[in-house]
């Protein structure tokens, strides 16, 4: 008879499930004895275990001592391995955050009558997922190979919203660069956002080939009526990739945008200078001529000499005001 188990912050939830039918929540030392059933297989979801648990789950379902290390901590790669009758994946979650997104990692142990899936920094809940599966019997009774699919299409499918989030925000930076003059902020907006869409695009690119995988090995774990579902994700996550590339596209060129606009107004603060400076160049000249310690100058005897002499540098100075201001330099 299957027992209920003690709540754990650490076991989000551990169920038996017989011909796809919930039969009842499993303690960890009744798992070895319950996956000698036929037709019966283990469901167990883990959130941030600690050494003392992996080491449990280690005995009572036979995993690996390599696979068991990885999975006691994150920064993993999105991968699969396997390891004699059972397969190790890793996927990255992403949700979208404020800024930046908030990524976390999904750790599964596949076996012939058993799924555990280990959550690390990940606040992405799979509650969603299991009701979802035990609402479909008929195909959660394929085995834990369908409830590996649904886990996996419940992670790609929130990709979108996050890449969706990302293209807002670049919107809004493009607006701000041609709407008005884009400062420092938009550039690091910019940048940050492309950083964010590098990662997105980390996460999601191995995923192909793990789908990929699935498809076309592994018989003994992956039933044969589950392997084009795996074919429906990889789609996804070509479809994903695409817009995400196209993004990056973009987002490139409105930095390019960005650096030309920036450029250009420094021409035109140059351009300024420039022309201020042909100006004052006119009075400093004359100025210097008249500061000359000559004693013998023709206009020192002049009575009009000074008046002239200012009268014509502002004179010039208009004209060249005037010249520089018709073709755009002032």
């Amino acid at each position: 008879m299957i027992q209920q188990f003690i709540t754990s912050d650490m076991i989000m939830k551990c169920v038996a499930y017989k011909k796809g039918v919930n039969v009842g929540d499993v303690t960890i030392e009744a798992i070895s004895e319950v996956l000698k059933q036929e037709d019966t297989f283990v469901w167990l979801g883990l959130l941030e275990p600690d050494s003392e648990l992996l080491s449990k789950i280690q005995d009572e379902f036979g995993l690996h001592e390599l696979a068991v290390e990885d999975a006691r901590s994150a920064h993993q790669r999105p991968k699969i391995e396997e390891y004699g009758d059972s397969l190790f994946l890793v996927l990255h979650t992403a949700i979208l955050g404020v800024t930046p997104i908030d990524f976390g990692e999904t750790h599964i142990f596949l076996g012939a009558r058993f799924l555990v899936t280990v959550r690390h920094g990940s606040t992405m809940r799979l509650n969603k997922v299991r009701k979802r599966c035990e609402s479909m019997p008929k195909q959660l009774a394929k085995g834990p190979s369908f409830a590996l699919y649904a886990i996996m299409d419940f992670i790609v499918d929130n990709y979108l919203p996050v890449l969706e989030g990302l293209q807002e925000r670049f919107d809004s930076l493009e607006q701000a660069i041609f709407q008005q003059r884009p400062g420092r902020q938009t550039l690091e907006g910019l940048y940050d956002l492309k950083r964010e869409l590098l990662q997105l695009h980390a996460a999601i690119t191995p995923l192909i080939d793990i789908c990929s995988e699935l498809m076309r090995f592994h018989d003994k774990l992956i039933n044969k009526d589950v392997r084009v579902y795996f074919r429906d994700i990889a789609d996804h996550i070509k479809r994903i990739d695409q817009a995400i590339d196209a993004t990056r596209e973009m987002l490139i060129a409105a930095m390019q945008v960005h650096l030309t606009f920036e450029t250009v107004r420094q021409n035109e603060v140059v351009k300024r200078l420039a022309g201020w400076g042909a100006i004052l160049a006119v009075p400093t000249m004359v100025c210097s001529w008249y500061g000359m310690n000559f004693h013998h100058m023709p206009e020192l005897d002049w009575e009009y000499s000074y008046p002239i002499a200012l009268g014509g540098m502002l004179l010039t100075c208009t004209l060249l005001f005037w010249r520089l201001k018709r073709t755009g330099w002032l």
